[in-house]
């Protein structure tokens, strides 16, 4: 079975990529490179001892697209390709907007002209807006998103209900997750974005080794624990195996499924500089800063559906997650600095 994963050489695509791999199937990566590095690839291979085939542009391209699809027989598809940081969402709704939403309009396209049936959606807990309460549940409302990001999922996930309901014969997984963080437990794979990070677990990851000077806490007058803000934080890896799973699921024809992908806990930020702290052995300094446009309180999964139908149960920890991502970011110094 041959599986095409957008966005491939992410962070999450990336982990999603070496567990399809070792699980046995042939994998296409299709990858702009808008925020990830063509070095993963090897990577990849390194760990898995096998090589995807790689295509380097933009989904949105149709023309290029459509040659994979003629060149290839795609039987299912997990979509990771998009924009994904909500506070740039916020500055930037057009570009978010119409990256998220094109990307998805093309490979439908594609998938009713070349007869591919399996879809995978990796959406997330913004769907949920500001949760009413939690553990959240598959079946609380969507409402109005706080960020173009999180809207851009909303609609998105709209989009493949409908499609689902007159095509039926295609079995589309819409997956929910929450905060993935942590790394390969080989040190080659992990989250490095370009800049400033806009993701807390690499944030600090950066403050460990140095890079930066201290880490910013964007409010702590939210009503949780400490008044930091709480959210469901998933190791990657766990992550990359529920999504196999998900595609394992699609093999049975289940038409639409959604599922969240999360731990079942929260952990408010102070939380997590501590777990850091416990697990590395290094201070991890931090500022104060006022809360940032787009972010909720508290959001965590409740994930017993996707126990109970796929199998799936988050087994890595916090300190573990804490541990693996210094682990890749030091060994990510050392590379650079090589």
């Amino acid at each position: 079975m041959r599986v095409l994963v957008t966005g491939g050489l992410g962070f999450i695509g990336s982990h999603t990529v070496c567990d399809l791999l070792e699980s046995g199937y042939d994998v296409t990566i299709i990858d702009n490179l808008y925020n990830s590095k063509e070095v993963v690839l090897e990577r990849i291979k390194e760990i898995t001892g096998r090589a995807p085939n790689f295509y380097k542009f933009d989904v949105q391209n149709k023309e290029k697209l459509e040659e994979v699809f003629k060149k290839e027989k795609i039987d299912a598809i997990i979509h990771f390709a998009g924009y994904k940081a909500v506070g740039e969402s916020v500055e930037k709704p057009l570009e978010y907007y119409e990256n998220n939403l094109d990307t998805t309009f093309a490979l439908l396209w594609m998938m009713k002209k070349y007869g591919t049936k399996n879809f995978v959606f990796s959406s997330s807990a913004t769907i949920y807006g500001v949760p009413d309460k939690v553990p959240l549940k598959e079946t609380d409302p969507r409402k109005e998103a706080t960020s173009p990001y999180g809207e851009s999922k909303v609609m998105i996930e709209r989009i493949l209900e409908d499609v689902s309901h007159v095509n039926k014969d295609y079995n589309i997984a819409i997956l929910r997750y929450f905060n993935p963080i942590g790394a390969h437990k080989s040190g080659l794979l992990g989250e490095d974005p370009n800049g400033i990070p806009n993701n807390l677990l690499p944030y600090i990851n950066k403050v460990a080794v140095g890079e930066l000077k201290y880490l910013n806490v964007f409010g702590n007058d939210y009503p949780t624990k400490d008044g930091t803000g709480v959210r469901d934080y998933i190791h990657v890896l766990d992550l990359a195996r529920g999504h196999v799973l998900a595609l394992k699921k699609l093999e049975t024809n289940p038409g639409l499924v959604i599922y969240n992908l999360g731990t079942g806990k929260g952990t408010s930020v102070l939380e997590m500089i501590k777990a850091y702290e416990e697990a590395t052995n290094i201070k991890i300094p931090y500022e104060i800063k006022p809360r940032r446009s787009g972010d909720v309180a508290i959001n965590y999964a409740d994930c017993s559906k996707a126990n109970i139908e796929l199998g799936f149960k988050a087994k890595y920890t916090i300190k573990d997650a804490c541990l693996d991502g210094y682990n890749y970011q030091l060994a990510e110094e050392k590379r650079k600095n090589s």
